[in-house]
């Protein structure tokens, strides 16, 4: 089972996104050179008491392989339970969230706060690992605090509990998603445990990846937030990693293709009105840096319906491709 990130395609992982990394998501990051892409955190107790809501969170398909379902909460039995459910659904891999500083998931004693507690730690891997004939996974940040880096530690507790690998976000829980990840921590944990082991943390660029890989000897990235509105960076860091330049940033009609695809998709997956709801936030992060961004995001919220919002997307496009320059990093004239 510790063959689980050696046995991958590539070295570029999908993060698990609350939120976010719903399945349409994940095949657009697929379609682009995705290895191994995680569902958003799911809740242990929702799944044993099959809310609807929690339940969705499970869905997939062929095309989406390999994925790992990730769970979150602080009861061994329930945990396990879930485990076993994801199991049933078609996960590829269990993944535990021990990383997680949102205040409602500390609150009830799962996600980071799980740091603080290592007798806890292991007693919910081992419930886990009872429950299920799946590979185990665990995602943890550096620490509670930056008095309580204890990653190698928790690290080392999770390989001796049977985990098949370790992704490490090299910031503290307290921290939240601001300031500097430190990959250092990240070597550290590489140096303490002989299971392969995932770094996290500040990769929005094809170099990004490189160097963490070059300073930290992971033995494979973790994207987040860096795949928003950019599923084109695991072409990126694949084509890195093989020695090819980065040649993948796409042209204005590709970048507007996929937009199209993916609200596609999330319209069948979502229904119209939710979709209509929460794909605005794709479409702001679609268009950063492009020409005229700020003014289309203005007008997006201004926008009652898809028809609307749709009509604003194609003449906002229509204008890039009959434009001399754009702006965004690396897209110097549209090709059509």
């Amino acid at each position: 089972m510790s063959d689980i990130i050696k046995k991958l395609q590539n070295k570029a992982l999908l993060a698990p996104l609350a939120g976010i990394s719903n399945l349409p998501f994940r095949l657009i990051a697929r379609s682009c050179g995705c290895a191994l892409a995680y569902t958003e955190m799911i809740s242990a107790n929702g799944l044993v008491r099959q809310t609807q809501k929690t339940l969705e969170y499970l869905k997939t398909g062929e095309a989406d392989r390999p994925l790992g379902m990730q769970i979150f909460g602080a009861d061994p039995a329930v945990m396990a339970e879930a485990a076993r459910m994801a199991q049933d659904m078609g996960a590829d891999l269990i993944d535990i969230n021990m990383g997680c500083p949102v205040k409602k998931v500390v609150r009830t004693g799962a996600g980071a706060v799980l740091l603080k507690d290592p007798r806890l730690i292991c007693d919910i891997i081992s419930a886990v690992k009872k429950a299920v004939a799946l590979p185990i996974t665990v995602k943890i940040r550096s620490g509670w605090s930056g008095k309580s880096i204890n990653a190698v530690e928790v690290a080392r507790i999770a390989e001796e509990s049977g985990v098949a690998a370790i992704a490490v976000h090299a910031r503290t829980a307290d921290q939240g998603y601001s300031g500097k990840a430190d990959w250092r921590i990240i070597a550290a944990v590489k140096n303490a445990v002989k299971i392969p082991v995932i770094g996290n943390g500040d990769i929005h660029l094809p170099q990004d990846a490189l160097a963490m890989i070059s300073q930290t000897a992971c033995d494979a990235v973790m994207i987040g937030r860096g795949a928003l509105g950019n599923p084109w960076l695991f072409a990126g860091i694949n084509q890195l990693l093989n020695g090819r330049p980065a040649d993948f940033l796409p042209t204005i009609t590709q970048r507007y293709e996929i937009i199209k695809k993916h609200w596609e998709m999330d319209t069948e997956y979502c229904g119209l009105r939710t979709a209509e709801r929460n794909f605005r936030k794709h479409l702001i992060w679609y268009t950063k840096g492009l020409d005229g961004a700020c003014s289309f995001r203005q007008k997006l919220g201004q926008l009652p319906n898809k028809d609307s919002l749709q009509k604003e997307l194609d003449s906002y496009f229509t204008g890039l491709l009959t434009g001399k320059k754009h702006s965004a990093a690396g897209i110097v004239s549209p090709q059509q």
